[in-house]
């Protein structure tokens, strides 16, 4: 078929934004929710509301990368690097007034590895409604829930280059404090993968390395800084030893490597979400090459 005959049979580009808005969920869960209505049809509503977000995914997620159109229609959206997207998907939204609920999901499109993209986007959306639904089953009824109750999920873009795509997703729960994770992708838009932490190392030796740089670090900041506390050393709770192999990380810009600790992993919440940047010079002899880290 030509480009003449696919333009022609193609809906126009007012046609496909109306008919992908027209499969969404007919009105957010805070228009639905309210409290006369039980928990029992909150809860059949928010695995209806579920299938649909799926069926919306796949359509959504399919037409842009079927439908020259349809992703022309997108190019509002921010773009990462020349051809990579980000896009934001709001898979649930719930407000009782004491209960409320945020999720959003990033969607990529245009890696040249369409398989990868189609497993990263699968599994940010398992992840996603995995984590509602649980948020939901802990929540229970809300008639005798006292107090406040917060779930938030969303997502960053730590890196765009050429070459690099990290993506760090966060999860907020919030009951009287608040509790906050986050996980990262940094994917090899070029070659087509992710990158993992392991994958940058001749061997395990990292492991020590990067640790005992990270004890000094901490006790070195405290020393400047006594608003600081990490628990590190001969601290009562128990004292960071040493990183996962798995330890959550980006790559900067830069091509720097950053570790990631979660809100209370090492330090107590105050300190929230912790950071540091491994000097190039510590670990460039662990390194298989230099590609990514320098």
């Amino acid at each position: 078929m030509s480009k003449d005959e696919l333009i022609k049979n193609n809906h126009s580009l007012s046609d496909l934004k109306q008919d992908f808005f027209a499969i969404q969920p007919p009105e957010r869960l805070e228009k639905r929710i309210s409290k006369t209505i039980s928990w029992e049809i909150i809860k059949r509503r928010t695995k209806q509301y579920a299938s649909v977000f799926s069926l919306c995914f796949v359509l959504f997620v399919g037409g842009l990368n079927l439908n020259e159109s349809f992703a022309m229609a997108m190019n509002d959206v921010p773009i990462i690097g020349a051809i990579v997207r980000v896009l934001s998907f709001n898979f649930a939204t719930l407000d009782t007034g004491n209960i409320t609920a945020n999720v959003e999901t990033p969607v990529i499109t245009g890696l040249t590895n369409e398989a990868l993209e189609e497993t990263l986007n699968a599994k940010y959306y398992d992840e996603s409604k995995a984590l509602y639904e649980e948020f939901i089953k802990e929540v229970g009824d809300p008639s005798s829930f006292e107090g406040h109750m917060g779930f938030d999920t969303g997502f960053v873009v730590k890196t765009d280059t050429e070459e690099l795509l990290s993506i760090g997703r966060y999860y907020v729960n919030t009951a009287g404090s608040s509790s906050t994770t986050f996980e990262y992708d940094t994917i090899d838009k070029k070659e087509g993968l992710v990158i993992t932490l392991p994958s940058l190392f001749k061997d395990q030796t990292y492991i020590e390395v990067i640790s005992n740089y990270l004890i000094e670090e901490m006790q070195r900041q405290m020393k400047e800084d006594e608003g600081k506390i990490y628990w590190v050393g001969d601290s009562e709770i128990e004292p960071f030893e040493r990183i996962e192999e798995n330890q959550d990380f980006y790559i900067s810009a830069e091509h720097k490597l950053v570790l990631s600790f979660d809100k209370y992993t090492i330090a107590p919440g105050y300190m929230g979400i912790i950071e540091f940047i491994i000097p190039t010079e510590l670990i460039s002899e662990l390194l298989v090459s230099d590609k990514y880290i320098r």
